[in-house]
């Protein structure tokens, strides 16, 4: 009797799905490529022909170059080989999805990367019934349980509110976690001009022109110091504090990652105000999807999977690790 899900092949470097003769988020380029989401440990360039959302491809399209792409927009079916694919949201960041694979009556979802709090700047999770979940543990121990999105941002904004003269800086993954702390200011009535370092400026622009509300954003170069006090000023992590913020009015150093949950990690990266917002789910949010979906087999791509496998394992779940690599944590 067949093994279940013995149709995918697990590799460093991806997963095989061999009926279909594609690989799903391969870290090498390869003749097809199913992808979760534009994060450049997921999405790379070079592939022959990508399967994935309208905007992950516009995400690849400008990172990489024009992409071979094959749109496939949330709820779409496409056929590759004896293999249908449907692609569902993941909660993530602009465009990700979660793919649906279904062959031999068996129905297998390759979730990427998630999470299941609200977010403005993208669709939210949905949860797929299945026969094996294949998850992230990015967050995968019980020590890891996010706050409240909306208490981080008030805490950004009362820093600013009390230091008028100064600016905060907000170190923040270009992908996703930039446009999100952007979009969620807005969302709390924070209508102020915001500036941004220069690395922002066209996945920024791309969130725009897909409909996502980012309102005034100002590239600080060529702006005059006092102009930015009292203001936001966003950039990726790597600028926080090198000579580019140098160019800053007396900046508050902020980090918005869920990583900031480790007072050693702040402590390392000279961050002042430590925001804990992250685009994955924490270990409660882990735990509760895989409760909800109740599949027969979870299998873990990456992150913590030995905590998560022993949740599984004490609740009568096989589960078991793919060990691929290639998979960063990011700044999260």
């Amino acid at each position: 009797m067949p093994k279940l899900g013995d149709w995918l092949e697990s590799h460093p470097h991806g997963i095989y799905v061999r009926p279909a003769d594609a690989w799903v988020d391969p870290s090498t380029p390869q003749a097809k490529a199913l992808v979760t989401h534009g994060h450049a440990d997921h999405a790379r360039g070079g592939h022959g022909e990508v399967w994935a959302t309208p905007e992950t491809l516009a995400i690849m399209d400008t990172r990489y170059g024009e992409q071979v792409g094959n749109p496939v927009a949330y709820g779409k079916t496409v056929r590759l080989g004896d293999v249908e694919a449907t692609f569902v949201p993941a909660g993530h960041v602009l465009g990700s999805a979660q793919i649906l694979l279904e062959h031999r009556g068996e129905r297998i979802v390759v979730s990427g990367d998630y999470k299941r709090r609200a977010d403005p700047t993208c669709a939210p999770f949905q949860p797929i019934a299945c026969d094996v979940f294949i998850t992230e543990a990015t967050f995968g121990l019980p020590v890891f349980r996010h706050p409240d999105t909306g208490d981080e941002i008030d805490k950004l904004v009362a820093r600013l509110h009390a230091n008028p003269d100064r600016c905060v800086l907000v170190g923040a993954y270009a992908l996703g976690k930039a446009q999100r702390v952007i979009a969620e200011l807005r969302e709390r009535g924070h209508e102020a001009p915001i500036y941004i370092h220069g690395a922002l400026q066209r996945l920024c622009d791309l969130y725009a022109e897909h409909g996502v509300r980012l309102g005034e954003l100002i590239p600080v170069a060529g702006v005059a110091k006092a102009a930015m006090a009292g203001h936001v000023v966003m950039c990726p992590p790597s600028a926080l504090n090198d000579r580019w913020s140098r160019r800053l009015p007396d900046p508050i150093t902020a980090m918005a990652s869920g990583w900031m949950r480790v007072r050693q990690r702040a402590r390392q990266k000279l961050v002042e105000l430590p925001l804990i917002m992250s685009d994955h789910a924490d270990w409660d949010e882990l735990t509760q999807t895989i409760e909800e979906i109740a599949p027969r087999e979870v299998w873990v791509t990456h992150g913590r999977e030995e905590a998560l496998i022993h949740w599984c394992a004490m609740r009568q779940i096989k589960a078991r690790a793919l060990a691929l690599v290639g998979f960063e944590d990011e700044d999260d």
